[in-house]
């Protein structure tokens, strides 16, 4: 097995097209506009992927910087990005020790990133996030809540077969984690497939146990739940604010 998104990095947007990309990021930039902070002010995309989020905030005109700890990832954000005359620079490195030589005025982590963590960083990650921002900075986050780590994915099989790829993953609830091993066929030039075999953790999260770690970390917190807004909700969205 490879490292994390070494397998499904490059084709990664291309099997998540049915998440809503474009809903969702409006989303994420209205939110951010209605703290205040208007374009033309710098954004960080933590956990990046292939760049769907970095690009749109660019093009909503702010100077955005995308980081993501798969370099098959990063390679597909640049030329992705490259693709669309987009300028968004891109940086090879792990969330949980993010370093910059600026201060965002904000950090999105979409898509599940956090829940990439265990349980006993969150605080961690929280008070260097906190450090990094500028004040009055937002920090805006979603987690695949319990609900779905635990119902829905958990112990389960998925497949996903498109024109030249195709993706199956087998997933295995493990008390505080689902345990992903997934497997990708790519056609390549010469018609022929070729395999490759990651394996993921994702960490169950509690929402009471993600607020106690901002809050500790100095943010002021608001919540929304996503598909359902209840104790089912699917993912769970934290809009966080520097004070």
């Amino acid at each position: 097995m490879s490292g994390i998104y070494s397998a499904l990095g490059g084709v990664f947007e291309y099997f998540n097209d049915d998440c809503g990309y474009d809903k969702w990021s409006q989303y994420l930039i209205e939110r951010i506009n209605s703290l205040g902070i208007k374009p033309c002010a710098r954004g960080v995309d933590a956990g990046c992927g292939n760049g769907y989020f970095t690009r749109a905030f660019e093009r909503a005109g702010y100077g955005m910087t995308g980081v993501d700890i798969s370099p098959e990832m990063l390679n597909a954000a640049v030329e992705l990005s490259r693709k669309n005359g987009l300028k968004s620079q891109y940086i090879l490195g792990d969330i949980a020790k993010l370093s910059l030589n600026f201060k965002p005025d904000f950090i999105i982590a979409a898509n599940d990133c956090v829940n990439y963590l265990p349980q006993n960083g969150l605080t961690a990650l929280f008070k260097r996030l906190y450090g990094l921002l500028k004040r009055g900075g937002a920090l805006i986050f979603d987690i695949s809540s319990s609900h779905k780590l635990r119902h829905i994915l958990g112990d389960n099989a998925f497949a996903d077969d498109r024109d030249g790829a195709t993706c199956v993953w087998f997933t295995k609830l493990c008390g505080d984690r689902v345990e992903l091993d997934i497997t990708v066929f790519v056609r390549r030039a010469d018609g022929l497939y070729e395999r490759r075999d990651e394996s993921q953790t994702q960490f169950i999260h509690e929402e009471n146990a993600v607020v106690a770690a901002l809050l500790a970390a100095g943010f002021s917190v608001t919540v929304e739940g996503v598909l359902g807004g209840n104790d089912k909700s699917e993912r769970i969205n934290f809009i966080c604010v520097k004070r």
